[in-house]
């Protein structure tokens, strides 16, 4: 009987909610790993699940060592098909209502200095079509602070490089509008009518900025493996991914002044929280200005 809410569940995040097929896919596992737990334990129909088999649930995942931010992840998809199966009138007790996620430590992000972006962006050769197009795609990264799905994704009807702007289509099958600075528009225009214009473009394929040496687009490994390889030529000591880039973006635009909602917005965050990660500070800056201005320091 699971199987049919499970797929019923399934169409109704596709259909109604709109959602993008990584994230209808995530919900739909999480509720199915709830399904082999209470099978695992005995099994019961959907409608006599309770508070305590979820918390029970939750244990288990603890049990086998899930991190916290998995375990909340994972809550998260329950209380989504939980809600589903209320509006549905399958049930009338949500079973999830006042379980809380477990405490999420907020870990900073890697962050690059400007000089080690510096040092990646030359660390390409530039008399390669290779090289042209790495170099484009890190001053995209940099500039606008895309994810590297957004990065893959990227298509030339969507750059309107005049106003400096991208068209981006992030999480969620959402659209914005990020600004894009004068380098990466500079850098990317050289490879797409320079490089990519040389390329046997495969059909298909035709629209995508960034594509690999047989004119298909470029995946999301091959990013991953490029900016690996970059900074060890590079000689930087610190685990480096395209996130990083993103990270990178937002901590020097709110380290320089910016406005934290604008970021936000640049982002693609729906919620401020998430953006407010990036509201650290230098700790040599926090020492100094302790050491400047407490009456004690």
């Amino acid at each position: 009987m699971w199987d049919i809410y499970l797929k019923h569940f399934k169409d109704f995040l596709l259909l109604e909610r709109g959602l993008a097929d990584n994230s209808v896919e995530a919900y739909v596992r999480d509720a199915t790993k709830l399904a082999e737990y209470v099978e695992l334990m005995g099994g019961k129909e959907i409608t006599a699940v309770v508070e305590f088999d979820i918390l029970g649930f939750l244990g288990y995942l603890h049990d086998l060592g899930l991190a916290a931010h998995s375990q909340a992840r994972i809550l998260s998809g329950l209380k989504a098909f939980f809600k589903y199966l209320l509006l549905e009138n399958i049930l009338t007790i949500d079973p999830t209502q006042l379980i809380e996620s477990p405490h999420l430590s907020r870990h900073l992000p890697d962050v690059l200095t400007y000089p080690e972006i510096l040092a990646l962006l030359e660390a390409n050769d530039l008399s390669t079509p290779e090289g042209m197009r790495n170099r484009a795609m890190l001053e995209v990264l940099y500039s606008s602070g895309l994810r590297v799905s957004e990065l893959v994704d990227l298509q030339i009807t969507n750059c309107y490089f005049d106003a400096g702007f991208l068209r981006v289509i992030g999480k969620g099958s959402k659209t914005r509008l990020v600004p894009i600075g004068s380098d990466a528009v500079k850098q990317t225009l050289l490879y797409v009518n320079h490089t990519r214009s040389a390329l046997e473009v495969q059909k298909g394929h035709e629209d995508f900025v960034f594509l690999n040496r047989r004119g298909k687009q470029l995946t999301r490994v091959m990013v991953f493996l490029i900016i690996k390889n970059l900074v060890e030529v590079a000689g930087i000591p610190k685990k480096v991914s395209p996130h990083t880039f993103r990270h990178s973006f937002a901590t020097h635009l709110i380290e320089g002044g910016a406005d934290l909602r604008a970021v936000q917005e640049m982002l693609g965050h729906e919620s401020i929280t998430t953006t407010e990660i990036y509201t650290h500070l230098d700790r040599e800056y926090l020492r100094e200005v302790v050491t400047k201005y407490h009456p004690r320091a």
